[in-house]
């Protein structure tokens, strides 16, 4: 998963409830890392945009 409002914030799972629990961890780890830092970050209420690609073998 890429977190576009989070540069450089990427995770990934083997199903999709994974990689979506990768990625609030990934973002947790992020937004505490820039407050230690005394950065800012830009957060976007209530978005979650995701899309799974799938590999079909004929």
């Amino acid at each position: 998963m890429l977190v576009p409002s989070l540069p450089g914030c990427v995770t990934y799972g083997k199903t999709v409830e994974e990689a979506i629990e990768m990625a609030r961890d990934a973002i947790t780890g992020y937004v505490e890392s820039l407050i230690e830092d005394g950065e800012a970050a830009h957060i976007e209420d209530d978005l979650i945009e995701y899309r799974v690609t799938v590999e079909a073998h004929a």
